[in-house]
């Protein structure tokens, strides 16, 4: 039998809470390196609490998060993340942004190393040319790709973005979705990202986690992206998944991610963790798989 490399994220029972409130519990789910991961659901489920404790940036209440082997005790380098902020320092180049970085990273590395290695990511990101630029002389979109490329020159095994294209306009963000998926396919990236937006998460994502509504929030399905992996966001639409797994991801947070915590409740005790199926998902194409990342069917 061919070996199986282990997942790089391996969320087990992972809960939060604010003082009496609880705003989600019992998370189960892993990422396989490589993968391409969304995390779709309204505001107040601790969508970015949760990419915050997989940064390292916040203490979960309950449960674990094992990355690569070794639990999270706090922020690393392996971990690089992307906020809906560039967050780029603004007395430095577009070149001294990324040089800070891989400085943090690698102290050791002489200037001509640092500036070789930064301007690999500056090219992957197409923006050869806007080395001495500060960010005051760039555009939005530009800023983000400068925050990419020194995410992604930190060489992180886990990239994290928190919306990262949610306050650019729609020609920028339809820009940028493709440079990513165009990094992210070339590097193999492992990604956790966060969104409100489900065509991007069809476009980008090789599984999509639905949340119920919180407080007390629940993962309630792991959606498995069945869309071609050569897709691109001029033809996506005309495949004929993606109407019906569009439907899915939509009705499920117009309706089903309110009701969902009450349906779980309803069960048989004994039944109430076990694999969630939504019916008609297979039916339209929609592979829903177990909180464990297991095809419930299987």
């Amino acid at each position: 039998m061919k070996a199986t490399s282990p997942p790089m994220i391996q969320v087990q029972g992972l809960a939060k809470s604010y003082g009496p409130t609880t705003v989600f519990g019992d998370l189960w789910f892993n990422v396989e390196p490589g993968e391409f991961v969304c995390l779709i659901g309204h505001s107040g489920c601790g969508k970015t609490t949760i990419l915050n404790v997989l940064a390292g940036l916040e203490q979960q209440s309950g449960g674990e998060v094992i990355v690569a082997g070794t639990q999270i005790v706090g922020p690393s380098l392996d971990r690089a993340v992307i906020f809906q902020g560039h967050a780029l320092l603004p007395w430095m180049t577009v070149m001294g942004n990324l040089a800070f970085a891989v400085r943090s990273r690698w102290p050791k590395w002489d200037k001509a190393k640092v500036r070789a290695h930064c301007q690999k990511y500056i090219d992957l990101v197409n923006l050869t040319g806007a080395e001495g630029k500060r960010p005051a002389a760039l555009s939005g979109g530009m800023k983000q790709r400068v925050g990419i490329a020194r995410a992604l020159a930190i060489e992180p095994k886990i990239l994290l973005m928190d919306e990262p294209f949610s306050a650019l306009d729609a020609l920028t963000r339809g820009v940028l979705q493709d440079e990513v998926l165009r990094i992210c396919r070339e590097t193999r990236q492992t990604v956790f990202m966060i969104t409100h937006d489900v065509d991007e998460a069809i476009l980008l994502a090789d599984k999509v986690l639905l949340m119920t509504n919180g407080p007390e929030a629940k993962l309630a399905e792991i959606v498995v992206n069945t869309l071609p992996m050569d897709r691109s966001r001029s033809d996506v639409h005309r495949h004929p998944a993606y109407y019906p797994m569009r439907n899915h991801l939509i009705e499920f947070l117009v309706n089903r991610s309110r009701v969902f915590n009450d349906e779980i409740a309803a069960r048989p005790f004994d039944a109430r963790h076990r694999p969630f199926v939504h019916p008609g998902a297979r039916e339209a194409g929609v592979v829903p798989l177990a909180a464990n990342g297991r095809n419930p069917g299987k």
